[in-house]
């Protein structure tokens, strides 16, 4: 019988050597004359695990992990004996297989703790199918989606998009359904669909894990947006950062027309949706909705002043829908299961779930999918199991490089739009980046600025001198020279750049800079707000 072995082929996993491990098995299996099946599947999303490799039992799929080139003779040799197996016994035990013993042994993948935990709507198939099989996408449970989309009508499909309450996950968090809602009533003789793939946070992979893990799925969320809105052609605006993503996104675009789920005749519907790769230079600004359009239309990706909002005049002037990867993706669930099961999950007006990255000085580094309200300790500490240095966390970004920064005392704030807008943060693309006790934020005050002044497409005054004199304050600041005076000055210019600036990028800039500033005073040579400094341990 041929044993099914899964090593994934996501860049994550592929950066700590999964292709010598992939290489590895099957040379030793020939060696061994074990029948094996290799499937390059994608990431789990459990990186400190990686590279993972997972075995299929009469039980369902064990895993092992992290895998070296060295470990696969002898866990070859246990997958290759011939005693019984059983029916998927415990670690060790009578009767147990021989691989259970194996030290690299984890058990049932479903059961491992980080994954059992996690509730995924989006990444139900992500690490579980072969992303380039359009057979197991179906499988899995793919194009139910976009079957009841083709038995509704535009309006209908976009009520139950305003029924999820689904909101983008890029940044903004605006109602999905309200945007497709406009598109569809503006007037146009061509309208077009555009995914916003160009993930460029700081501590963010999502996008990339899912267009390597499952790309179909993204593919059927573009096509129903199609459909609700009346557009016949969409665009997927990736990053040239992300050639392996594009790799498996090319092929799966030419692998769905082929199976006639793009084209003119969409799975004998007679409707027609066609969708084009298109990759930037790796301009930050371009993750902006509207730079990302100047981009596509071939120009410099720079900033349009609003209005008109893209939803009426976009891409070549017509209307137009642009979403997060992240958003679209989470459309076939909608569609498959009703809105009704996906607002069933959340937490205040933030509904579904949220693909949490956590990234930086975290041990278990990774992609947690969970329902929004969960607290941002809890995160931290108990699922991401604290630093990787073991030292105390002194501080957590949350949401990009312009994010703000969070210490420990709000760790209780729950993930959740509006809660961190109340705490003067942003969740944006959901990504986590941890700090231990030996950061310095004046210094990441001071990058923040310098990020801006570089990543600035310079089209308006506050964010393109702003951040270039927001750099010299701080750099002040941190000489020692009239500290009180240039910090004041710093929150000052803060200000104007927040409500100045023509986009997010200068707009969002102060958010790390006063959030360092305000919780973090010592490390700026300020008193505390009690006036008196703590005495050094």
């Amino acid at each position: 019988m041929t044993m099914r072995i899964f090593v994934p082929g996501d860049s994550g996993a592929l950066a700590v050597g999964a292709d010598a491990v992939a290489a590895a098995i099957t040379a030793e299996a020939a060696r061994q004359e074990l029948a094996v099946t290799l499937v390059r599947n994608g990431s789990r999303g459990l990186y400190w695990l990686e590279p993972l490799v997972e075995v299929e039992t009469p039980a369902g799929r064990v895993a092992f992990g992290p895998v070296a080139p060295s470990d696969v003779p002898e866990l070859v040799a246990a997958l290759a004996d011939p005693s019984p197996r059983g029916e998927g016994p415990p670690r060790g035990g009578g009767g147990a297989a021989p691989f259970t013993t194996h030290p690299l042994y984890l058990g049932l993948t479903e059961e491992i703790p980080f994954l059992k935990r996690q509730t995924r709507f989006t990444f139900a198939r992500c690490g579980v199918v072969d992303p380039l099989s359009l057979d197991d996408y179906k499988a899995a449970g793919g194009l139910k989606g976009l079957t009841a989309a083709l038995a509704l009508t535009p309006e209908a499909i976009v009520d139950q998009v305003t029924q999820s309450g689904l909101r983008g996950r890029g940044g903004a968090g605006f109602p999905t359904g309200i945007k497709w809602k406009t598109v569809l009533a503006a007037e146009g003789s061509r309208k077009f669909v555009v995914t916003n793939a160009d993930e460029g946070d700081s501590g963010t992979f999502a996008d990339r894990m899912l267009m390597e893990g499952d790309p179909f799925v993204l593919i059927e969320g573009m096509i129903i947006a199609g459909i609700a809105v009346g557009a016949d052609h969409g665009y997927i605006y990736s990053r040239s950062e992300y050639p392996h993503a594009n790799d498996v996104m090319a092929k799966a675009l030419a692998i769905a027309e082929r199976a006639g789920l793009l084209g003119t005749d969409i799975l004998g519907s007679g409707r027609s949706f066609s969708i084009e790769l298109r990759i930037g230079a790796g301009a930050y600004v371009c993750g902006e909705e509207t730079a990302l359009l100047e981009s596509i239309e071939g120009k410099r990706g720079q900033v349009r002043a609003k209005p008109p909002l893209p939803a009426i005049k976009g891409l070549f002037g017509a209307p137009t829908v642009i979403n997060n990867v992240l958003s679209l993706a989470s459309v076939p669930f909608i569609l498959a299961e009703g809105p009704a099961a996906f607002a069933a999950v959340g937490f205040g007006r933030s509904r579904g779930t949220m693909a949490v990255q956590l990234a930086g000085n975290i041990r278990h580094g990774g992609l947690f999918e969970t329902g929004f309200g969960i607290t941002l300790g809890a995160l931290v500490d108990d699922i991401g199991g604290g630093t990787a240095t073991g030292r105390p966390v002194k501080a957590v970004q949350v949401g990009g490089p312009l994010g703000a920064y969070f210490p420990p005392a709000l760790f209780d704030t729950p993930f959740d739009y509006e809660a961190f807008a109340a705490r003067d943060g942003l969740i944006g693309h959901g990504g986590i980046v941890v700090f231990d006790d030996t950061v310095e934020m004046a210094r990441q005050a001071r990058f923040a600025m310098e990020f801006c002044a570089i990543e600035s497409c310079g089209k308006c005054t506050p964010c393109r001198i702003g951040s270039t004199r927001g750099v010299e304050v701080v750099d002040r600041i941190i000489a020692g020279r009239d500290v009180d005076a240039n910090a004041a000055l710093l929150a000052d210019l803060c200000e104007t750049m927040k409500f100045g600036s023509l986009c997010a990028l200068g707009g969002f800039t102060p958010y790390p800079v006063m959030s360092a500033l305000t919780h973090f005073r010592e490390d700026f040579g300020l008193l505390p707000p009690n006036g008196r400094m703590e005495a050094a341990e």
